[in-house]
């Protein structure tokens, strides 16, 4: 029997946000991202698409998007550390400028993602996202600035555990507001799979206490404290922003935002508060090296975070960023000379577990769909990593299979 062609449906909304107006039929090979003509995404085939595979508890052991996020977090997680890591050889040559250090990743990923957004809108076309959604994106990389400023205003007052400590903050942040401003709804596994996640980190900060690497004594823990709490909140809104808008955006044009005005926000920033130290600073050519290493380091990481977002979320990715300490040993080992302490290896494979956990009971496009997109995710752009995008390639291998089978069929009629 020829399986029946699934009907055309409309979008139930109108799409506001998946491209500027005029934007042309856009096709982008970098990130895949795509729009109809005139701006809206095209309707999905069916309007009742639904994951087809049978539910079990571990289901998402078997799907492969389990596994690329699990991998793509903990490259991030790598990542992060390996710029703390430049971080500190640049303070090691006597080279303490973290804003203007910041300031330059933020230039870099301008001029890289800006450009690639102008060759694939025009520069028109860039102008009108600039004056219709740059007050949008200005707020976004305001709290990225911030989240990255404030955090080492943090480590200067305070312990690094004490800092370390109040940064779960970003995760109860993320939780919040998906689930208030998003409409995100946690399955209970995936609470318990974060809080297993938040032991493991326990165990860690328990062995860098026991050991006295907790970055010994605080000058002003209260105001240190502070300051820890302010970046952990501004970092929680950042990525919340961040999923939403490069779910409903094509990437480079998120990302391309986010380096032009934070490199306005960030460049002011620095010039006030950082000028006497970028002056005093030791220019030679190990510190070429690190700052170029420290600059490619968190490239990577905004050029990859997105992806998670699409296929996780700002919450996953924030578990994923749990694991920094022991990766942060790991390279200690061989540039800083530091040791693994026994306690390392159970807080790690705790916060592993804590990410099976997490994905307990799901499967398929679960943590993909996102809700403020729709029930065929018609609201949200047609890119690498998205639901909308496998949704239209399930729904594109279904109609084939349907014309095979007419096709079949109107043969053995004649």
């Amino acid at each position: 029997m020829a399986t029946p062609e699934p009907e055309l449906s409309t979008p139930k909304s109108p799409q506001h946000d998946a491209a500027p107006s005029g934007a042309g039929n856009l096709h982008d090979d970098y990130y895949s991202e795509s729009f109809t003509a005139n701006g809206e995404q095209a309707p999905l085939m069916s309007d009742d698409l639904e994951i087809t595979e049978k539910k079990s508890l571990f289901s998402f052991i078997r799907t492969k998007d389990f596994w690329i996020v699990l991998v793509l977090g903990q490259a991030l997680s790598i990542l992060n550390v390996s710029d703390s890591t430049f971080s500190a050889l640049l303070a090691r040559e006597g080279t303490s400028i973290p804003a203007f250090q910041t300031f330059f990743f933020y230039a870099v990923l301008n001029i890289i993602f800006t450009s690639v957004t102008i060759s694939k809108y025009g520069f028109k076309r860039w102008l009108h996202i600039v004056r219709q959604d740059g007050w949008k994106y200005f707020l976004f990389a305001f709290c990225d600035v911030q989240g990255n400023y404030f955090v080492i205003l943090a480590f200067r007052y305070t312990t690094i555990l004490s800092a370390q400590l109040i940064n779960f903050w970003a995760i109860v942040v993320v939780v919040t507001v998906s689930y208030f401003v998003l409409g995100v709804r946690y399955h209970y596994m995936q609470i318990l799979g974060i809080l297993v996640c938040i032991g493991g980190m326990g165990v860690l900060m328990g062995s860098d206490h026991i050991t006295g690497s907790n970055g010994g004594q605080a000058t002003d823990a209260v105001l240190g404290d502070l300051f820890a709490l302010l970046s952990a909140t501004f970092y929680g809104f950042s990525n919340v922003v961040e999923e939403y808008f490069v779910t409903k955006r094509p990437v480079y044009e998120v990302v391309g935002q986010l380096g032009f005005w934070a490199t306005f926000i960030n460049g002011i920033q620095a010039y006030i508060f950082d000028r006497s130290s970028f002056e005093s600073a030791t220019w030679n050519g190990h510190v070429a090296t690190y700052m170029v290493g420290y600059t490619v380091c968190l490239v990577l990481f905004y050029a990859t975070v997105p992806l998670v977002y699409r296929l996780a979320s700002a919450a996953f990715m924030n578990i994923s960023m749990l694991t920094s300490n022991f990766w942060g040993v790991i390279i200690g080992l061989h540039v800083l000379h530091l040791h693994v302490h026994w306690m390392y290896p159970i807080a790690f494979l705790l916060i592993i577990l804590g990410h099976f956990v997490y994905y307990l009971g799901q499967a398929g496009l679960e943590e993909a769909r996102k809700p403020w997109l729709g029930h065929d995710q018609e609201g949200g752009v047609s890119g690498l990593f998205t639901a909308r995008r496998r949704l239209e390639q399930a729904n594109a291998a279904q109609h084939d299979d349907g014309e095979e089978d007419a096709s079949l069929l109107g043969r053995q009629h004649s």
